[in-house]
Formats: structure tokens, C-alpha cells, sequence
């Protein structure tokens, strides 16, 4: 009883310490400008493993449910700005911006590891790893510095679609690398079995994540705010939050094109909500001190020291290769000239799905994953740092 009344203790202390470092973050970046999502993940670097290692055990496990639980909220909040008025003004550069940045990103990547001497099957991996984006950490950018205008629209738009282009080009990608003679796990299966399987995995999570999103979403837009006129009341929004997390958890699907599908249709389908689900932007900032904290405190710095030149190559092409397809789309979608240079930059930060990334083509391309994945940990650590700075600084 008294071990189990110590870890509990500890527990408690160690939430309590977490959240008031959130609040010195908020309030640092308030003064300095910094983003309080990079100040965070610096203080889970200090206080993690590959710091003092202050973090107990028990509350570094509680990063998978906090960090479902943040994404589904983070997607609630992107589809409800996917307002039909929204994407009257700024859909078509949405869409055009969020492709040509992904295709700019996944050519640049492979032709320039490729170019530097890295096996063709392996940049195509890599190029692909190197479209996924961080919504938590871009929203969170703009929120804190209240954006409203045309620029943080759009951007808000990109991030809360890039990641389905970008699961359609890594799906492509593994095909591609498996096809160039890399061996798949369980090649006895028949090529062309082994061919459609990743694309054919890819459309299906797409598709059920957002009949998913819409089974809740649907009766969420007409029942929710009933019981207090004007928008849902927190426990209403919370709910229907979690229950969507639950769901996806269970059945596997994405919680980011769940969450977004359902806060999509509940903005556009509840008339009688002045703001959708607006309560789960205060409800949701603690667990997101949480997760970015327990990103840093989990994150492993000797990664960095493992990737080296190709490492370098890798990040410098995806800097590169963001900035000429935001340049690209912008242009594309007619978009003032002051802002064509700046799409770029503000997609840099790069988290989970990355990392998520490389662990399905590291299984499904096992001599290609000690090169795989050190590359993908490495940067990933190095846009979660750098990339919040910077869209800060475009905005």
C-alpha cells in the first residue's frame, strides 16, 4: 500500500510539475515570441532520457492515450475552421498549395539522397517520410499567435489534408522500393498481391477513418448545443471528442481524418452553433503540454548523431523541397506574391506520422530500416525544434 501510495504520489507531482511548466512556456513565448510548442519540447529534452531523466516510468507510458487524445482534438479544430465559407474563399488554394507541396517535397527528397549516392528504393521511402507535416504543433503556432487572416486560413486548411496526400505517396513509394528488388517480409506472396497491398491499405484507412468521422459527426451537428443555446457545452464537446479517439483506437483507423470528418460536418451541418466545438480549444491545451513534453522526454538526441551527411542531405532537401512546392502551389492558386514564399516555411514542423512512417517500411523493407529509421527519428527532432520557429516567423 504505501509503494503504491509513493508511484501515486509521484504520478501526481510529476502531472502537477508538467503543467505548470506549460504555463512558463505560455507565458515565455508570450514575451519572447518563441513557440511555446518548441519550448516545451526543449524542457521534456532536459527532463527525459536523454537529459536527467527526471520522468517516471508511469507517466511516460501515459504518452499513447495522451497523444491520441490531443490529435482527435487538434482534427476536431481543423475540420471546424473547413467551414463551407472557408473553403469557398480559400479551398482551391487548399487543395492545390497541399499537393504541390507534398509532390515538391517527395522529388526534391528522393532525387537529392538519390543524386548523393543513397539506393533509389530507399530514397523513394524517405522522400515519402518527408511529406508528413505536424498539425498539433502548426495549429498551436497559429493559435498563440492569433491569426485570422488569409494566410492562417489556408494554412489550416493544408495541414488538415496534407497527411492523406502524403499516406498516398509513401503507399506509392512502397511499392515502388518493393518493386525495385528491396525484399518485402513475406515475399512467397504473389507480386501483384504484394503490389496493390500498401495503396490498397492506404484508401481503406482514408475511407473508414472518415465514414467513421461521419457516423459520429452526423448526429453530434444536430444533438449537440441543445442543452445550452449557441455552441456545445464543454462536457458534450469533450465527449463526443473522446468518444471519436475511442473509436479510432479500436478499430485502427486515423484519429486525425476521424476527428477532422466529424468537426467538418458538425461546422457546416449545426446552424444552430455559433462557434463549433470552440470549448475543446481550453480543454484542450493540458494535454497538449502533456504531449509535447512527453514527445521531448521520449525522444533519443543520439538519433541525431546517427544520421549523419545522408541525414544532413535529408533535411536540407526537405527545407528545399517545401519551399518550392508552397512557392509552386501558391502560384498555381494565384495567391498573393508577398505570400508565395512563406507556404513553405510554415509547413516545415514534422512529427508522428513520420516516425510512424518509417516503422511500416522499415518492416516491410527490413534492409533498408537501419537506414530508414535513424534518418526519419533525427529529423523528426530537428523540425519539432526548428519547424514551429519558423512558421511563427511567417506569420
Amino acid at each position: 500500500m504505501e509503494q503504491a501510495t509513493w508511484q501515486t504520489d509521484g504520478i501526481l507531482i510529476t502531472l502537477g510539475a508538467l503543467f505548470l511548466a506549460g504555463l512558463a512556456a505560455d507565458a515565455l513565448g508570450r514575451r519572447t515570441r518563441l513557440p511555446r510548442v518548441t519550448l516545451l519540447l526543449i524542457c521534456g529534452l532536459v527532463v527525459g532520457q536523454s537529459g536527467f531523466d527526471l520522468i517516471p516510468a508511469r507517466v511516460g507510458g501515459l504518452y499513447n492515450v495522451v497523444a491520441l487524445v490531443a490529435l482527435t482534438m487538434v482534427a476536431f479544430l481543423l475540420g471546424g475552421d473547413l467551414r463551407l465559407p472557408t473553403l469557398r474563399a480559400h479551398g482551391h488554394a487548399i487543395v492545390v498549395i497541399s499537393l504541390s507541396v507534398v509532390v515538391g517535397t517527395f522529388a526534391v527528397v528522393t532525387l537529392g539522397l538519390w543524386t548523393v549516392g543513397l539506393p533509389l528504393a530507399a530514397a523513394l521511402v524517405l522522400g515519402a517520410i518527408a511529406t508528413a507535416t505536424d498539425p498539433a504543433a502548426t495549429l498551436d503556432v497559429l493559435r498563440q499567435s492569433g491569426s485570422r487572416g488569409r494566410f492562417g486560413q489556408t494554412i489550416k486548411g493544408i495541414v488538415a489534408i496534407d497527411d492523406a496526400w502524403g499516406l498516398l505517396v509513401f503507399s506509392l513509394a512502397l511499392v515502388a522500393a518493393q518493386s525495385l528488388g528491396a525484399p518485402a517480409v513475406g515475399a512467397d506472396i504473389a507480386a501483384e498481391t504484394a503490389t496493390a497491398s500498401p495503396l490498397a491499405h492506404a484508401l481503406r484507412e482514408i475511407g473508414l477513418s472518415m465514414t467513421l468521422g461521419a457516423v459520429l459527426g452526423l448526429p453530434a451537428a444536430f444533438l449537440t448545443g441543445r442543452l445550452k443555446t449557441g455552441e456545445p457545452m464543454r462536457m458534450e464537446a469533450v465527449g463526443v471528442g473522446f468518444r471519436t479517439a475511442g473509436r479510432a483506437l479500436g478499430f485502427e483507423l486515423s484519429d486525425l481524418g476521424a476527428g477532422m470528418t466529424a468537426g467538418t460536418l458538425v461546422a457546416n451541418l449545426a446552424r444552430h452553433h455559433r462557434v463549433a466545438f470552440h470549448e475543446l480549444e481550453s480543454f484542450q491545451w493540458p494535454f497538449m503540454v502533456i504531449f509535447f513534453i512527453l514527445a521531448g522526454a521520449t525522444a533519443d538526441l543520439e538519433a541525431l548523431w546517427l544520421i549523419g551527411p545522408i541525414g544532413a542531405a535529408f533535411a536540407l532537401a526537405r527545407i528545399a523541397g517545401r519551399l518550392l512546392g508552397g512557392w509552386a502551389g501558391a502560384t498555381l492558386a494565384a495567391e498573393p506574391r508577398a505570400l508565395r514564399g512563406l507556404y513553405g516555411a510554415a509547413l516545415l514542423p514534422q512529427a508522428g506520422v513520420a516516425i510512424g512512417m518509417a516503422l511500416v517500411a522499415g518492416a516491410a523493407l527490413p534492409d533498408l530500416r537501419d537506414i530508414v529509421l535513424p534518418i526519419a527519428i533525427g529529423a523528426t527532432i530537428v523540425f519539432e525544434l526548428v519547424g514551429p520557429v519558423l512558421t511563427g516567423w511567417t506569420i
